[in-house]
């Protein structure tokens, strides 16, 4: 794609002018011809729109002849993306998922096009490896840029002291959606908006979708249908797997099972990326020498499921798992239900809750599960606490250090050199606004609407110390994500899924449910059930280890789906 001299789109933009090339390549001659096979040719007329915001199952457009414009609409007026003249193609990853497009297309001087349908560009990109390359970075680049923007007419309207504005960034963030973030207390631009759509601020957060629909303190199921973010795909069709989580271990088998032929469905209930996409750097994970963000890891592994077809449905809440016949099913939070010969569980594990009367009142409002970008712009320049012993707490450690005037760092037990990597040891001991307090644990919070007043006490003395800080980030063991499971799966007595050998008789089904073989490794007490990740008995809870999981999991799953066969 080339943009015009007298264009500015956001490869002109300072942060992507380098990469301005990969963001918008020229097709050679060669190129074009491979991708005829694949596409029909269309006439364009100048002013047609061929595409607008949240159009799902758009087509990649290969310019011919004539140019297209690509705009984000927003409140006050379009924002030019890009220009596409002859030997460029539009799209970006909505094209490939299938989702909501994010932006306008229209022509600007009538032409001809290769049209490429979805089906199609994801059978290129699957089978063509030079193509694939091109066409994934110049995709992944380009929602990047538009991230970046921060225009476009998605707007959450907010506070810094909401927690419901809270949950609602970090949806929008770990899902890549672009959109505009305005703060009621601080953002000029708010009042207008306010008056235009007859909005309270007690309503915040506000969610105008595609600058027309008001949604007021919306849940993420909401915000997802009304921007498109989920693919339209056939709940009656019986897939060969259903992964059920998009952490570190669900996307490794949803990318190895996909990529291996199988039918897949992910569902995610949260957010992509699970505990490991709440860390702000994993910097001992392998190929990554210099560290690579959770929610960075967590996009790029989505990405490669969906390349290979795996699809993917986020804010999809698993309620049941039902067991007793196969094909199994799981009941979802929207009232259906959907089936598959093979279910893999990835829910993973959450942040223990502090064991402290009123601690939930004040999540979001100055407690955190999480240290990213978002959470951080809450507390910058400001004092915060660091509860936990291990590398996710090490990690928020030292990325707020950088952000904070100073962080206390918390733990229970005599030191660090038992639960966190010596890497991170070593940082959080020369980080001179770090300071760690060993035997230490918070026995109360106080505040009014938000967080104001932490207090704390240290063995042996025990002796009470008052803190007026007012964030909070919590980051203390692993509460297993089963309780969907209640009744099917079998448990060991903390909630995690027992599987392979952990399993005893007692745990298995009647002899003419279960299958003639003994469970695999990662094969719960119903055959063709595999559990893998932080949510399995017996896990090695590291990021490598999750991923190790789930892509060696896809093999025994083959094998179960053999079995049924014969």
């Amino acid at each position: 794609m080339t943009v015009e001299a007298n264009d500015v789109g956001i490869a002109d933009k300072p942060a992507f002018v380098g990469r301005k090339a990969q963001m918008f390549p020229q097709l050679t001659s060669a190129q074009i011809t491979r991708l005829e096979a694949h596409g029909t040719h269309r006439q364009m007329s100048k002013g047609e729109i061929l595409a607008e915001p949240g159009d799902r199952n758009r087509p990649m457009l290969v310019v011919l002849a004539g140019s297209i414009e690509v705009v984000q609409p927003g409140m006050s007026g379009e924002v030019l993306v890009a220009v596409h003249t002859a030997g460029s193609f539009t799209g970006e990853m909505s094209t490939l998922q299938g989702i909501g497009s994010v932006v306008r297309a229209r022509v600007r001087e009538q032409g001809e096009v290769l049209v490429i349908a979805e089906d199609r560009l994801r059978a290129i990109v699957q089978t063509d490896a030079e193509l694939s390359e091109l066409f994934m970075r110049a995709f992944i680049l380009r929602r990047v840029g538009l991230i970046a923007s921060q225009t476009g007419d998605v707007i959450l309207l907010g506070s810094s002291h909401s927690a419901g504005t809270l949950r609602l960034q970090q949806f929008l963030t770990r899902n890549s959606f672009p959109f505009v973030n305005l703060d009621v207390n601080t953002d000029q631009a708010v009042q207008t908006l306010l008056e235009r759509f007859h909005i309270k601020a007690e309503d915040v957060p506000v969610v105008l979708c595609r600058g027309e629909v008001v949604l007021k303190n919306p849940s993420n199921e909401e915000v997802a249908a009304c921007l498109g973010m989920n693919q339209q795909i056939d709940d009656d069709r019986v897939r060969d797997v259903i992964v059920v989580g998009a952490g570190p271990s669900g996307l490794a088998a949803a990318v190895y099972a996909a990529s291996e032929g199988l039918d897949v469905l992910v569902l995610e209930t949260g957010t992509p990326g699970g505990q490991a996409g709440s860390s702000s750097k994993i910097e001992n994970y392998l190929g990554f020498p210099t560290g690579i963000s959770g929610l960075a890891l967590a996009a790029r592994a989505r990405v490669q499921a969906q390349k290979f077809g795996a699809e993917i449905r986020t804010a999809y809440s698993a309620l049941k798992l039902n067991c007793d016949r196969r094909p199994y099913a799981v009941e979802l939070g929207h009232g259906t239900t959907v089936r598959g010969r093979a279910i893999i569980i990835a829910t993973g594990a959450e942040y223990r809750q502090l064991a402290i009367e009123n601690v939930s009142r004040f999540l979001g409002t100055g407690i955190y599960y999480a240290a990213t970008a978002t959470e951080a712009r809450r507390c910058e320049m400001k004092e915060v606490i660091v509860v936990g012993g291990g590398n996710s707490a090490g990690q928020a450690a030292v990325y707020l250090a950088g952000r904070c005037r100073r962080v206390h760092l918390l733990v229970r037990s005599k030191g660090l050199a038992d639960t966190m990597s010596n890497y991170l040891i070593r940082r959080i001991a020369e980080t001179s606004n770090i300071t760690l307090y060993a035997n230490t644990e918070i026995t109360s919070m106080e505040g009014d609407e938000q967080l104001e007043r932490v207090i704390w006490k240290t063995a042996p003395d025990n002796f009470l110390e008052t803190h007026a800080i007012g964030h909070v980030f919590l980051m203390t063991g692993a509460v297993p994500s089963t309780h969907w499971l209640q009744g099917c799966i079998a448990l060991n007595d903390k909630g995690f899924v027992r599987t392979g050998s952990d399993l005893t008789p007692a745990d298995l089904p009647p002899a003419n449910m279960s299958a003639a073989r003994p469970p695999q490794s990662f094969e719960t007490n119903w055959p063709g059930i595999f559990a893998v990740g932080d949510v399995r008995c017996g896990s090695v809870k590291r990021v490598a280890a999750a991923v190790g999981e789930g892509s060696a999991c896809v093999q025994q799953v083959h094998q179960a789906l053999q079995a049924l066969q014969d």
